[in-house]
Parts: C-alpha cells; sequence; structure tokens
C-alpha cells in the first residue's frame, strides 16, 4: 500500500510551478481523473485539494492506495515506463490539479537542478514511506494502524500543529486503507473521540495527542 502521507514536494512557489508547465485543471468533488488501465502519458501535481487512488485486483474489491493533497504529485509511474495507469485517481473534494506531459518531465529531470533535485527527493522519499507502511500493515495491530494514517494524512507525524483538519473520508475508506473491517474503524474512531486525540465539526480534527495510542505495547 502506498505511502498515506507522503512527503512535501516543496515545489510550492508559483515560479516552481510555472517552470513545471502543463495544464491546469479544475475537478468537482468525487470526480475521475483517470482510471485504472487507461494509457499513461502524463503525471499530475496537486495545487488545491485531494485525490483518492484506488487499484482493483482480479476478483477483489478496489483497495484504497493513497490520500494525496497539496503538494502532491501522482501518475509519476508513466516515468519508469508503465504504459497504463496502476490505480484510479479520484477527488477527494473541488480541487485544481495541473497535468504534466511525461516528456516535459522528463526534461526537467535532466537539467538537474533545484527543481528537479526536489522531485527526485520527493520520489525516493515515497518509496521509503511506502515500504513502512508495509511493515506496518505486517506488524502493528489494527487501532495503531488507524492511529498512524490518522496522523500521516493531517501531517501531524511530524513537526508542526497540534491540531490539523483532514478531508472528506468515509468508515469504508478508513477500512480499505488500514485493512480491517467498518465497525472496527467505527469502534476505533469512537475510543478516539471519547479520549480527546480527535474530535468532530463537520471535518474530523485530529489531535496530536493521538500519538500516544502508538507508544502503548
Amino acid at each position: 500500500m502506498k505511502r498515506i502521507k507522503k512527503p512535501r514536494s516543496h515545489i510550492d512557489s508559483s515560479s516552481a510551478r510555472a517552470a513545471l508547465g502543463g495544464k491546469l485543471s479544475h475537478y468537482r468533488d468525487k470526480q475521475i481523473i483517470y482510471s485504472q488501465g487507461a494509457p499513461a502519458y502524463t503525471l499530475f501535481y496537486i495545487q488545491a485539494g485531494g485525490v483518492r487512488l484506488t487499484t482493483r485486483s482480479r476478483h477483489q474489491k478496489p483497495a484504497v492506495t493513497a490520500i494525496l493533497g497539496v503538494g502532491d504529485f501522482f501518475g509519476e509511474l508513466c516515468l519508469a515506463g508503465l504504459p497504463l495507469r496502476m490505480s484510479t485517481a479520484v477527488t477527494l473534494t473541488a480541487s485544481s490539479v495541473r497535468e504534466i506531459k511525461k516528456e516535459s518531465m522528463l526534461r526537467i529531470l535532466r537539467k538537474r537542478n533545484k527543481l528537479s533535485h526536489s522531485f527526485v527527493s520527493y520520489l525516493v522519499s515515497s518509496i521509503n514511506k511506502y515500504k513502512d507502511h508495509v511493515a506496518e500493515l505486517l506488524t502493528s495491530p489494527a487501532e495503531q494502524r488507524l492511529a498512524r494514517v490518522l496522523l500521516r494524512l493531517s501531517r501531524l507525524d511530524t513537526t508542526g500543529p497540534q491540531v490539523a483538519t483532514l478531508p472528506p473520508l468515509s468508515d469504508r475508506v478508513l477500512a480499505e486503507m488500514v485493512g480491517t473491517t467498518r465497525s472496527r474503524i467505527n469502534v476505533f474512531m469512537n475510543r478516539f473521540r471519547k479520549r480527546g486525540f480527535i474530535s468532530y465539526n463537520g471535518h474530523i480534527e485530529v489531535h496530536k495527542s493521538l500519538q500516544k495510542v502508538l507508544r502503548r505495547r
């Protein structure tokens, strides 16, 4: 399963976004950007909103493989020569996404400047986060896996504010990300709320104190 909270790309200035080029498109809530199996000639950069990636295997239900936000790339596997999309990308909310042609990004990478170095660093960090998440799925109990997912989605697993708001997420989506059932997610979320680790105000607000769940053995 792909990293839940992807590392920041650091391509957040207007000049850096202009250097990326490409077409900026605006999507509605829950709109499909591309579908699994479609030709892969471009990659994408999120300037506003959020995107969910899901992957379907034969004879199995679709699995959520990533929740992405502002500053994240997706569809980057086309750079490795994969001709088809390996997942389906759907917006979590109204979003602004820049579409960059594969050839354009390859030219940027060959320049070996600050922008290309930032992107390479982003990709390497993504791979490391992916490995860490797979290890957690194999070794951690479901309650701790959910806590890690919430902290990463809110970007509270590193330095930052004490409280952060998540994009709209259902228990079903969280269950797919954690690898458990919706009923267990509901039990854990209620437990977190009663202990003051999360709160609801139209959206889920995650408190950094949720890290206490990770310290339990």
